[in-house]
Parts: C-alpha cells; sequence; structure tokens
C-alpha cells in the first residue's frame, strides 16, 4: 500500500518516521530530523528537507551514513545479509547474478577503493533513469571515481545517497516521473545518429547539416507532429520549428527552445532538453484539448556550437536578423562551403530565404530556454533546478605567439625566444587574474606547438583565449588586463604576439517579468529559488537582441559534467524542468485572462 504526503503530514511522529523507514540505509536521524519541516506541500519539498539535514551534519555523521551502506556485490550481499531495498536495487543492477569474473574484479575494485578513501563505493545503481545501470556501466564508474580526490569523493557518495533515497521514496509514495522517463527516452533515442568517424566509437557528434544532423531533424519533425504541433517544419537554415497555434488565429506567440547540434564527442542533453522540455508541455496541452491565449513556438536550432563552420549561433542568429553573408563561402574540414552543404541538404541556400526567417518581435510575448546547467553549482547544491539571472559577456581570440625556433641542448637559457613558455606564463596571469574577479573566468583551451620537436626549443606556439563575466565592463576589464599582460610577456621574452577576434558576445540580463515567471513555478513546485548567472553562452542570447529572455537551468549529474559523454541528468528532474515550464505557460495564461501579461 502506498504512503501519501496527506498522510504523512498528519501522522504523529512516530508513525510518520515508520512510513520513511529504509530511506537512508541504518540512519533514521535524517528522515526524523526532516519531519520536523512539515508539511510537506510536494515530494520535492520532502526530498529537499533531507538534503538539507545532511547537508548541516558534522563530517563523522556523514561518513558513518556512507559506511553504513554494504559494498557493491560485496560480502553482505553473497551472505544475503542486505536490507530489502539494497538488494532489490543491487539485483536489478544484476550484482546479484554476476560471473566469477566480474564478481572478483569487483571486489578488487572495492578493495582499491576503500584503501584510497576509507569508506565503500555508493553509487545508485537504478541510474538515472530509475530502470538500473549494467555492470559494465557501474564497473566504468568505480574506474573513473577512483581517481578523484578524497573530499570530492565523499561529496559525490552523499550526492548518490539522495538519489537512492529519491528512488526509494519514489516507490513508497507509488510516483513514477512518467514524463520525465519519456523526455529522458526522447534523448535516448535522437542520440542513436551521430557523425562518422564518430559513430562507430559509440561517440555522440552532430555537427551542422551532416547526414546525421539531418536525421535529428527528421526525428524531431515527426516527433512534433506526434505530440500535437499544429504546423511543423524545417526552416532555411535547417531549423526545426514546431507551432502549437493558440486560442485565436491572432494570438501572440511565445518562443522557446534551443539547439540539437553537439560538440565533438559530447553529450546528450546539452541543447536538446531545451527542445524537448516544451514538446512534452504541449504533448500535455494536446490531450487535454487545451489551447492557451498565446501560440508556443518551439524551435530547434541547428546550430550553436560552431564545430563545422565557425558560425556559432546560426540558427537562432537568422531568426534575429543577424546571418552574416560571409558565412555562406566558409569551408569546412573537407572544403565543402556552406552553401554546398545547405544545398545538399535540399536548402535553398539564398539570402532572400535567409533573411525571410526573421521574426518580428511584435508578434512574441518573449524567449524562454530550459537548458541543463553545464556546471557543478546546482549538483553541489543537490538542488534540481536554478533560475538563471543573465548570461555572461564574453569574448574569444585565436592567437599565436611568434619567437624562435632553436636547438634545446645548444641554447642557453637566458638566450631563448621560447613561444610556448611565453603562453604558459600568460596562462597563469590569466588564472590569477579572472579568480580575483568574482564571477569571471578566463580560459587558455587550445595550447598547439606547430611542428613541435623533443629537442627544439618551441618558435611557434598557437593558442585560444575565452574571457567571460557577469557584465560587459567587467568582461572588458578583464579582456584589456589579459591583452596589456600578453603584450609586456612579448616585449620581455622578445616574442610577438599575433591576436584575432573571433567572438564577442554581450552579457544578456534576465528580463525581470520573465525571471519572476521562472521562480514562481520553482517555488510552486516546493523546491528553495536559487539564482545563478549563467557562464556558457546560450540561443538566448541572440534572441535578447530583439525581444525579452530568461532562462531555467537544471541540474546536471557527474559534477554537471557538459560537452562529454558523462553529461547526464534524472528523469526526476526533468519531470520537475517539465512541471516547471507548464506553470510557467499557466501564469502567462492568467495573466492574460487578468489582461495583465
Amino acid at each position: 500500500m502506498t504512503t501519501t504526503l496527506q498522510q504523512l503530514n498528519s501522522a504523529a511522529p512516530a508513525e510518520a518516521l515508520r512510513l520513511l523507514d529504509g530511506l537512508y540505509e541504518h540512519s533514521p536521524w535524517i528522515a526524523e530530523q526532516a519531519l520536523a519541516q512539515r508539511p510537506f506541500v510536494s515530494l520535492a519539498a520532502l526530498k529537499h528537507a533531507m538534503v538539507t539535514v545532511l547537508a548541516n551534519a558534522s563530517v563523522d555523521a556523514q561518513l558513518a551514513l556512507i559506511r553504513a551502506h554494504p559494498e557493491l556485490a560485496g560480502k553482505a550481499m553473497e551472505s544475503r545479509s542486505l536490507t530489502t531495498e539494497s538488494t532489490n536495487e543491487q539485483q536489478k543492477a544484476g550484482l546479484t547474478n554476476c560471473t566469477p569474473e566480474e564478481l572478483a574484479h569487483i571486489q578488487r575494485l572495492n578493495a582499491q577503493y576503500i584503501a584510497k578513501f576509507g569508506f565503500p563505493f555508493i553509487l545508485a545503481v537504478r541510474g538515472p533513469r530509475g530502470t538500473g545501470l549494467s555492470k559494465r556501466e557501474i564497473i566504468a564508474t568505480v574506474e573513473r571515481r577512483l581517481g578523484h580526490p578524497v573530499d570530492f569523493e565523499r561529496a559525490e557518495c552523499l550526492r548518490h545517497i539522495h538519489r537512492i533515497a529519491e528512488i526509494r521514496l519514489n516507490d513508497k509514495f507509488g510516483f513514477t516521473p512518467a514524463v520525465g522517463n519519456a523526455v529522458w527516452d526522447w534523448h535516448e533515442d535522437l542520440a542513436r545518429h551521430s557523425d562518422p568517424g564518430f559513430a562507430e566509437q559509440g561517440q555522440l557528434t552532430v555537427t551542422y547539416l551532416t547526414d546525421a544532423h539531418r536525421a535529428c531533424a527528421a526525428d524531431l519533425v515527426a516527433r512534433m507532429q506526434a505530440c500535437g504541433f499544429d504546423q511543423v517544419n524545417i526552416d532555411a537554415v535547417g531549423n526545426v520549428v514546431g507551432r502549437y497555434h493558440g486560442a485565436t488565429p491572432q494570438a501572440p506567440a511565445l518562443l522557446t527552445g534551443s539547439h540539437f547540434d553537439t560538440v565533438r564527442n559530447g553529450g546528450q542533453y546539452d541543447g536538446r532538453l531545451g527542445i524537448f522540455v516544451p514538446m512534452a508541455c504541449v504533448k500535455r496541452l494536446h490531450a487535454e484539448g487545451k489551447r492557451l491565449p498565446f501560440a508556443i513556438e518551439v524551435v530547434g536550432f541547428a546550430e550553436e556550437e560552431g564545430q563545422r563552420y565557425k558560425a556559432t549561433f546560426l540558427g537562432s542568429g537568422a531568426l534575429t536578423g543577424h546571418f552574416n553573408p560571409a558565412w555562406l563561402d566558409q569551408q569546412d574540414a573537407d572544403g565543402v562551403t556552406m552553401r554546398a552543404a545547405m544545398q545538399h541538404a535540399g536548402l535553398p541556400a539564398t539570402l532572400e530565404a535567409i533573411g525571410a526567417l526573421k521574426r518580428d518581435p511584435s508578434m512574441y510575448l518573449g524567449f524562454v530556454e530550459v537548458h541543463i546547467e553545464q556546471g557543478p553549482v546546482l549538483n553541489e547544491l543537490d538542488l534540481p533546478l536554478g533560475v538563471v539571472t543573465s548570461i555572461n559577456a564574453s569574448v574569444r581570440y585565436q592567437c599565436e605567439a611568434i619567437g624562435m625556433a632553436s636547438h634545446a641542448g645548444t641554447t642557453p637559457m637566458n638566450r631563448r625566444r621560447d613561444a610556448a613558455t611565453a603562453v604558459a606564463e600568460l596562462a597563469l596571469y590569466a588564472e590569477q587574474r579572472a579568480s580575483a574577479d568574482g564571477d569571471s573566468v578566463a580560459t587558455i583551451g587550445m595550447l598547439q606547438v606547430p611542428g613541435g620537436s623533443i629537442n627544439v626549443v618551441p618558435g611557434r606556439c598557437r593558442f585560444s583565449l575565452d574571457l567571460r563575466a557577469p557584465n560587459n565592463a567587467q568582461r572588458d576589464a578583464l579582456e584589456h588586463d589579459i591583452l596589456s599582460q600578453l603584450r609586456r610577456i612579448g616585449e620581455r621574452r622578445g616574442i610577438a604576439f599575433t591576436t584575432e577576434e573571433v567572438l564577442r558576445a554581450p552579457a544578456a540580463p534576465s528580463a525581470p517579468a520573465w525571471q519572476a515567471r521562472w521562480e514562481h513555478a520553482v517555488t510552486a513546485l516546493g523546491l528553495p529559488l536559487h539564482r545563478m548567472p549563467s557562464g556558457a553562452g546560450h540561443d538566448a542570447m541572440k534572441l535578447h537582441e530583439v525581444m525579452p529572455q530568461a532562462m531555467l537551468f537544471v541540474r546536471g549529474l557527474n559534477s554537471g559534467i557538459s560537452h562529454n559523454p558523462l553529461e547526464s541528468t534524472t528523469s526526476d528532474d526533468i519531470e520537475l524542468c517539465v512541471n516547471a515550464f507548464s506553470h510557467l505557460l499557466d501564469q502567462l495564461a492568467s495573466e492574460h485572462k487578468n489582461g495583465t501579461p
């Protein structure tokens, strides 16, 4: 028999504690302290209450909780002394049915892990979808996490303990994140398309207008149609555009969406989450036969990452009227021009057709975007959702240091014009300067010595420079100081530098009214409100140029890593995100009804 929130909120303390028995392994004190915060308005609020209890506990108490958990496929499993919950979880992951070789390998990894960290390895073996990780995934995760620092790994164990408790709580309350599961599955399904050279290695790479990219677009069209969109098409730059009509033909539209292209060997959720979440909301509206006082236009932007061509934000830029005509003549690594790629994809490849995509802002209420965070903040706070206050200003350069190549053995240290060490000095300065500047960041992500040899002092060094800050003035000051330091290093070391600016994007603060709508949606779910800037660039930056915008972030797993195959999120968090988006739609509908949009 399942438990209800009403039962939990009204039960006597001892009975309420009994209802939550077994959530945290042999540690009822967490639920007991959390129950002091009753009544709970949602399961999400109850989950966060327990997260808060453990976060405020001492390190000793946290370690005791970790050590209360059994080893995976360990002695407790062999002796059948696991709790009912742990037995069920390890059985779902196939750990109760290991071959002798698999069992021996896991137990060797357990021994290595405990020797390093002093506590057992903890993993939510039912995984982000709740259906169980494979033994291969489990073993790979142990091997990867063996490289973590001790304090970081302790925190990671606690995060997995909370995920275990979340799944157990769902089971107790008979809750299944059905919509979250469906959207999670959509991501898995779309990820079957990948560019040649990467697909064979099981890596996800989808770059602009490749066969994999066009297959993704076709899949999005079919899925939008199945969700109940009234109009779906692929536009002149390859964007997938779905429109769900409002209650009247003259109704304005809410614009939303994100990109479906990826970086090389990237993750499944970057961009795509922002397409699928509003699609799920439209599917829900269509199933209910419900029309809103406004239309919903969802755009799967064809290009945001700038991987095949140097044309970042091509998809959203076309909607704002900022398509650069020179892009059509750019060539990819194989010498294929963008114009030829468009023609091969059946697109008109004319400036007239592309120019016609420009939206009239007066026909839109604004733009909202959902995105996986792509950072560690929400993961570390154990919060599912965060409201974005602003997208950081940024500037990027492609640079080269030019010194003198010379013999590594015969050139004295004080006679060298080493291009690589000059860039290394700049990298250390950039790190220090950004660290002293609040939320600023500075990155040299590419560093290459062309034709380098082990016995040659580097004469040239190519490098990138990526600078970001919460506002334009802060970015400009950071840029000024780093470029000034570059000149000083060059003068002192006898090194010439070339710099080519390849991107400059202003900060995009969220429109206050739209940020407030996201905030109301998050708090309505029973979640605490967390405001945060976005260090990454997003399509919302382009739409910000012509209409109000605001973003909602969703927590990522594995320290929030992104642009990486480990990028992930849970179906529970996706469900909360869909519900938050639906709440935003309801707010807008209510405002229109009251004449106050």
